[in-house]
């Protein structure tokens, strides 16, 4: 006799709010190797010499390629975002042997991000 299993909908991660943000994060890996793949696609242009690079440049200004670049962006954001959301869960911090605050992590997060994002626009801007 085997259990009875109730049947699944198609769609079920519509059904609320939470499970639709669990798969649009578990998306979002697409779109990180999305990155990393143009990333190593730009490194390679850029050791190719100065005719390969312009090349890239072209090939990154044609619109599917930024509208797959913005849609990226966003996933990555909303990873960034739920990652921190979730990291008082995936850590424990103590100070004085009290634990901080669930707050208090995120916005340690949140401020290092804020930080390193702040260091790479000085270094790629001055």
């Amino acid at each position: 006799m085997s259990t009875y299993q109730r049947p699944l909908a198609l769609f079920w991660w519509l059904e609320r709010r939470s499970y639709l943000l669990f798969v649009l994060r578990e998306l979002s890996s697409v779109f990180v190797a999305w990155f990393v793949v143009y990333l190593l696609l730009l490194v390679k242009a850029v050791s190719d010499g100065a005719a390969s690079y312009q090349d890239f440049l072209d090939w990154s200004g044609q619109w599917w390629v930024l509208a797959i670049n913005v849609i990226a962006m966003l996933f990555i954001l909303l990873h960034a975002i739920t990652w921190f959301g979730l990291a008082p869960r995936a850590m424990v911090i103590k100070v004085r042997g009290r634990r901080l605050p669930p707050a208090q992590v995120v916005a340690a997060h949140y401020l290092a991000w804020l930080v390193l994002s702040a260091i790479v626009a000085w270094l790629v801007l001055r």
